[in-house]
This record gives structure tokens, C-alpha cells and sequence, in this order.
């Protein structure tokens, strides 16, 4: 998982929710994922964090699953993420 949050936020949060076995790294410094990914906001008063999205890349690095919700406030389809990511191995 990439976010814009800090990782002491992000760690702080899977505690919270119970989460294990997932790596999380933080873009907030450099944005390098949001802009490779095509997922920052440009503008407006979400400029600077990334869309809520999801990807799916296989093990040859190849994208097999994209959903980049339209508003930030939306919770992108998870089941078609997990069978796509099930797909993909």
C-alpha cells in the first residue's frame, strides 16, 4: 500500500483496524508514485495528495488491474481488486 500519509499515520492506522502482513510506504515527500501512477491532484483543495486508487501488478511488473475511483470520498470495488489480485499470481 502507497499513501500520502505520514508512516507513523499509516502504521498507526493498521494497528488500529487490526491489519497485518501488508507493507505500506509513504509518498509524502516526493509524490514519485502519485506522478508515476498518474494519480496526484493537481489542484484545487486536494492539491498535492493522490487519488484513492487501486493497482494490480504481477510479477513481471506488468499492470493487470486498475480502478481509480472518481471521488476521493468513494471506496473502490475491493472484491474485483482481491480476485484480480488472486489473477495475477
Amino acid at each position: 500500500m502507497v499513501s500520502m500519509d505520514l508512516p507513523f499515520a499509516m502504521g498507526r492506522f493498521c494497528t488500529t483496524e487490526g491489519i497485518e502482513n501488508l507493507s505500506v510506504g509513504s509518498d509524502f515527500r516526493n509524490k514519485d508514485f502519485a506522478n508515476a501512477y498518474g494519480v496526484l491532484i493537481a489542484d484545487g483543495p486536494l492539491a498535492g495528495v493522490s487519488a484513492r486508487a487501486i493497482f494490480v501488478v504481477n510479477k513481471d511488473g506488468k499492470i493487470t488491474y486498475k480502478q481509480i475511483v472518481p471521488e476521493i470520498t468513494e471506496e473502490p470495488n475491493y472484491k474485483e481488486a482481491l480476485e484480480a489480485a488472486k489473477a495475477a499470481i
